[in-house]
């Protein structure tokens, strides 16, 4: 229990999945450091860094084992800056599981050091993405059993901010 482990993600926004990933984590691991990545696929993320950093420091704002951080770059790079040697990730597919496998093997070949632990989500949480999030609350749809009410809230100011963007521009 005197390991350190680093769950790294987009969290844009952080689900109950993820949630759970980090809870269960801190069963296993003295300290959680969870690593908000800037977006490098290209996607234009939803809510900056400076907000999904502070929506899951608010959300475990309780618990002083939970560390959250920005990072940029690459995860290993990361992970040595942080004296860290073990990855957590978390798995809802088999999908989900060949890509985190190529990603840890890839990790791996960079940098020898590291481990990749998997961690399955509860079935309850299975079919939860951010993407599916994004698209449920933008919708109007509801969403109180999938994230944090400071999600909820923090959305839908986001979405009134971008309806007055729009109608600033007619």
């Amino acid at each position: 229990m005197d390991k350190v482990v680093i769950y790294p993600g987009s969290f844009d926004p952080i689900t109950y999945g993820h949630i759970n990933i980090i809870e269960r984590a801190l069963k296993i691991f003295r300290k959680v450091i969870v690593a908000v990545s800037y977006s490098q696929s290209g996607k234009k993320p939803f809510f900056s860094m400076e907000e999904r950093v502070g929506i899951i420091k608010e959300i475990f704002r309780r618990e002083r084992r939970v560390v959250v951080e920005p990072f940029k770059g690459l995860l290993v790079d990361y992970v040595k800056s942080r004296n860290v040697d073990t990855v957590l990730r978390g798995l809802r597919t088999v999908a989900d599981f060949e890509f985190e496998l190529q990603m840890s093997l890839a990790n791996k070949k960079m940098s020898g050091n590291i481990e990749t632990v998997f961690m399955m989500t509860e079935d309850r949480y299975s079919f939860l993405s951010s993407s599916i999030i994004k698209d449920i609350l933008s919708l109007g749809g509801r969403a109180d059993e999938l994230v944090p009410d400071v999600v909820i809230r923090r959305f839908s100011d986001r979405l009134k901010e971008r309806k007055t963007d729009i109608v600033s521009w007619e």
